[in-house]
C-alpha cells in the first residue's frame, strides 16, 4: 500500500508529510553553492535566521535530527565523559547507540515522569568528578518528548535545570526535534527556550512539514568543530540550498498553523475516549491510546487506509501534522473506533475462563 494515495489516512508520524507547490517552487528557485566551501547562500540564510529566531551565535544545517543530536554531544562531551538523560529520550531509544558507538559517552538515565527532567531528579543524580569517580559532563532534555506522547517541559522547569547545571559546571543540550510544537502549546517563545541551552537542535521536517534537514544551534568558538563532524558522519553536502529552502518557505507559512494539528489531536483523543478507550490528553499532536493487541490494530486498521504504529503491545500512536486535515482525522477516528472495539471483543472472547 502507498502511503500518498488518495484515501489514505496517515498517522504513523509528522515526517510523513510531502512538500506543497509553494515549498516545491522554492527549492526548485532557490540560489545554491558549495556549502561545504560555505558558498551555498541559502543554506547560511536559513542557519543565520535560526540563529538569530532562538538566540545562537552560529547554526549549522544537518540532513537530520540524529546527526545535529549526535554532532551536539560530541561537541560537549569528550570520549568517555558522562551524560545525563531521561531513560526513554529519543538519543538513547531511537539513535541506533550513536552516543556511545560514534562519541564513546557514557550515559546516566534519570527515570523521568512523562519524559521532564527536572532539577529535582537532577539533583541525586548530576555528579562531580574526582581521581576516582567520574564526572557529569553534560545533560539531554527533550522538547517535546516523543516517547511520553509530545509532552512539554515547561520553560519554568527548563530555566531550573539550566541554573542547577550551570551551578555545577554542566552542559545542556536540547533536542528540539517538536520545539515548534511546544512553542505553539505554550506561547513562549524561541528565544525564551534557547536560554535554557547550550546547545539546541531545530527539526524542519516534523512539524515545519519540511523534506528534510536539522539546524544546530551553537556557540560560535564550535562551529569549525560542528562541520568537521558533520562531514566526519557523512552529512557534508554540497548544494545543499534546494534543501534550505524548503525550511525557509516553512518558516513563513507553517508555523502559525501548527495548533491546528493540536486541535485535531483534541479531536480523535476526544473522541476515542468516548469510545471507552484510555487516552493520555494529549498535550501537542501525538495521541497514545491504549489498546490490547495493539499490533493487530495497526495491521486492521491499514488494511482500511488508515496508518497508525503501536510503540508497544498495548499503545497505539498516532500523529496529527499539516498533511492531515479535519476529513482525515475524522476518518481515522471511525476506522479505528471500530478496529479498536472489534480487537477488545476479540481479546474478550478468546480469554482463559476466569480472566476478563
Amino acid at each position: 500500500m502507498t502511503t500518498g494515495g488518495s484515501g489514505i489516512a496517515d498517522l504513523r508520524s509528522d515526517t510523513v508529510t510531502r512538500p506543497g507547490p509553494g515549498m516545491r517552487a522554492a527549492m526548485a528557485g532557490a540560489e545554491v553553492g558549495d556549502d561545504l566551501f560555505g558558498e551555498d547562500p541559502t543554506v547560511r540564510a536559513l542557519e543565520e535566521r535560526l540563529a538569530g529566531l532562538f538566540g545562537f551565535p552560529a547554526a549549522l544545517f544537518t540532513p537530520s535530527g540524529v546527526m545535529a543530536n549526535q554532532i551536539a554531544l560530541q561537541l560537549l562531551l569528550a570520549p568517555g565523559e558522562e551524560l545525563v538523560c531521561d531513560a526513554e529520550a529519543h538519543v538513547l531509544a531511537h539513535e541506533e547507540a550513536s552516543p556511545a558507538r560514534y562519541g564513546g559517552i557514557q550515559t546516566r538515565t534519570v527515570a523521568a515522569e512523562r519524559g521532564m527532567v527536572t532539577p529535582e531528579l537532577l539533583a541525586g543524580v548530576v555528579r562531580r568528578g574526582n581521581a576516582y569517580t567520574l564526572g557529569t559532563r553534560a545533560v539531554e532534555v527533550e522538547q517535546t518528548h516523543t516517547r511520553a506522547g509530545g509532552t512539554v517541559h515547561p520553560l519554568a522547569t527548563l530555566r531550573a535545570v539550566r541554573e542547577l547545571t550551570a551551578g555545577a559546571g554542566v552542559a545542556v543540550h536540547m533536542d528540539g526535534a517538536r520545539i515548534w510544537n511546544a512553542m505553539a502549546a505554550t506561547g513562549t517563545s524561541a528565544a525564551q527556550y534557547g536560554e535554557t541551552a547550550d546547545s539546541l537542535s531545530v527539526c524542519l521536517s516534523k512539524g515545519l512539514g519540511a523534506p528534510v534537514g536539522s539546524v544546530l544551534l551553537l556557540r560560535s568558538e564550535h562551529l569549525p568543530r560542528a562541520r568537521k563532524l558533520r562531514h566526519g558522519l557523512g552529512g557534508g553536502m554540497r548544494q545543499s540550498g534546494i534543501l534550505a529552502a524548503a525550511g525557509l518557505y516553512a518558516l513563513d507559512h507553517h508555523v502559525e498553523r501548527i495548533a491546528e494539528d493540536h486541535d485535531h489531536a483534541g479531536l480523535l483523543a476526544a473522541g476515542l475516549r468516548d469510545a471507552g478507550f484510555p487516552v493520555r490528553p494529549p498535550e501537542t499532536n501525538i495521541v497514545l491510546v491504549g489498546v490490547p493487541g495493539a499490533d493487530e490494530v495497526v495491521s486492521r486498521a491499514a488494511q482500511e487506509g488508515v496508518l497508525v504504529t503501536a510503540p508497544d503491545p498495548e499503545t497505539v500512536r498516532l500523529v496529527t501534522h499539516l498533511d492531515a486535515g479535519d476529513k482525515v482525522c475524522r476518518r481515522a477516528l471511525e476506522v479505528l473506533t471500530a478496529v479498536m472495539t472489534d480487537v477488545v471483543a476479540g481479546a474478550r472472547r478468546n480469554a482463559p475462563a476466569g480472566r476478563p
